[in-house]
């Protein structure tokens, strides 16, 4: 039980950034305590010498699609936690209040258009980049093979990128 407890320790915060991308912000945390205890009964199947990490996050992906796909909800999945902690998300370089009103500006219209695109470009996206899994790790978490990761990714960033342009066009011609 202690070494159980240590790992809990240890990938409790990824496991409930996870959750957050993934799952209605009301679910999110039942969803991983949900899929600590279910990681628990599974340990036996573990294969020894594989990679804990990713394996934990799949059955919290699982948990968590589970619980959104009963909730119904489709709309603020976890980027409201992710907005209000700032987290994957990089300070620019520069210092002073200009910069943090244009890095809390870029920040908003990013989750704006991360909100804006489809539950499985969410996962993808927030999976590889905002955790900050690598390909493979994020393959493993989604239960997807790594070409689908790779094809997704990039799907997913194109749509991204043009709901960024369509946001900047829009305030474009709102100044005028």
């Amino acid at each position: 039980m202690a070494a159980y407890e240590s790992i809990v320790r240890r990938y409790q915060d990824v496991a409930l950034r996870t959750a957050h991308l993934i799952a209605p912000e009301a679910d999110a945390d039942d969803a991983v305590q949900d899929a600590f205890l279910k990681a628990f009964a599974a340990l036996p199947r573990f294969r020894d010498g594989a990679p804990l990490r990713p394996w934990l996050l799949r059955i919290v992906a699982n948990e968590s699609r589970n619980r959104r796909r009963s909730a119904g909800r489709r709309h603020g999945l976890g980027l409201r936690a992710t907005a209000a902690s700032g987290d994957g998300l990089a300070e620019p370089a520069m210092s002073g209040p200009e910069s943090s009103v244009i890095a809390a500006e870029t920040r908003a219209e990013l989750l704006a258009a991360l909100s804006g695109l489809r539950d499985e470009d969410r996962e993808i996206l927030g999976t590889r980049f905002l955790l900050d899994l690598s390909e493979a790790e994020t393959a493993e978490t989604l239960g997807l093979p790594r070409g689908t990761v790779k094809s997704r990714t990039s799907r997913a960033i194109g749509r991204l990128r043009a709901a960024m342009r369509s946001t900047d066009e829009d305030q474009e011609g709102g100044v005028r």
